[in-house]
């Protein structure tokens, strides 16, 4: 089969496609043949070198699949079905149990770049009704991770007013699915072409940060007043001051992303002192991706692909990531 292979030290130059054995389903596994997945910034640190792996690592936590074979025992899945890899293969459902991404495909252990993979059964959900493999290749890191942050730990209600940072795939699917649980959303971004966009996503209001460095301050002002009840942060220090100015007493916090850095000041006093919950996010369980498939099979909603190209073209598809030109989710067709 065709893999994509990290070589050590990682970087663009050092993604390479081979040719390696077929795998074999073994008691209890599926062998699936990955038609799709799709480029997160989890991907993007892997491939760079910044996650130690190993030399040769096949990269890619998202997999949308069909299943070609199935083990002995197995009972989930049959030769045909359409299936959705998750990026914790051992948490079905219930609390984390375990920090850490040793199981997480493209990282702890070989991904879905590559042709053909085999895997536990319970390490698939089945792909939304009527979904491509490449829409459905955009859920299991990015659409999950928002899922989580603003329902499973947010608890949002219709009505609720939700702050998103910029125009990645995390933010765009917490746009998506606010909007769809009737939640109001104001969506910052440095780039005016980008909020025209979010706008036309359904965001109820858009600030440009590089042009109001005050920005938790607005989003605060435009939430009637009051305070937003969820904020989707993707930034980490450089932005957690700016959240926390944007959320109403009691609000919700979903720290998520670190791109401004992994450490840094946190006002601490203005945090409790509006009693602000922050919780850290990592994309989350089976049962909460089979909620979310439920959900978007109810809603009718779409995800937003900026770019698709083949798994030859990898490093390209990376390199356009890399360039923060694109708007919505970067794929990969196997």
């Amino acid at each position: 089969m065709k893999v994509a292979a990290v070589k050590k030290p990682g970087g663009p130059g050092n993604l390479v496609i081979e040719e390696r054995p077929d795998p074999v389903a073994g008691p209890g596994e599926v062998l699936v043949r990955v038609r799709a997945s799709s480029l997160n910034y989890h991907d993007f640190v892997v491939v760079m070198g910044g996650i130690p792996t190993p030399d040769g690592r096949i990269p890619m936590s998202d997999g949308a699949c069909e299943v070609v074979a199935v083990g002995e025992g197995v009972t989930k899945w049959k030769v045909g079905d359409k299936v959705l890899s998750l990026f914790f293969p051992g948490w079905q459902s219930g609390q984390i149990e375990a920090a850490g991404f040793q199981s997480v495909p493209g990282d702890g252990a070989d991904g879905f770049g590559a042709e053909l993979v085999a895997a536990p059964e319970t390490a698939f959900t089945r792909m939304p009704e009527g979904w491509t493999f490449e829409e459905a290749a955009t859920l299991p890191c990015a659409a999950l991770t928002a899922w989580r942050g603003m329902f499973a730990e947010g608890g949002l209600k219709a009505g609720d007013w939700v702050l998103t940072q910029g125009t990645g795939g995390v933010s765009i699917f917490a746009l998506q699915l606010a909007k769809a649980a009737g939640c109001r959303v104001i969506s910052t971004s440095s780039s005016p072409e980008k909020l025209e966009k979010l706008k036309a996503l359904g965001a109820d209001h858009v600030i440009n940060y590089k042009e109001n460095p005050e920005w938790g301050a607005e989003a605060f002002k435009l939430a009637g007043g009051r305070g937003v009840d969820e904020v989707v942060e993707i930034g980490g220090p450089g932005t957690m001051a700016q959240s926390i100015a944007a959320c109403r007493p009691g609000g919700h916090i979903s720290l998520i992303g670190v791109l401004t850095g992994v450490s840094g000041e946190v006002p601490t006093a203005a945090l409790f002192s509006r009693n602000i919950t922050l919780s850290g996010i990592t994309v989350g369980s089976r049962r909460m991706q089979e909620d979310m498939i439920d959900a978007l099979e109810a809603n009718s909603i779409k995800p937003v692909i900026d770019s698709t190209f083949p798994l030859d073209k990898i490093a390209d598809a990376f390199a356009h990531q890399a360039s923060q030109k694109h708007f919505g989710k970067i794929v990969l067709t196997v």
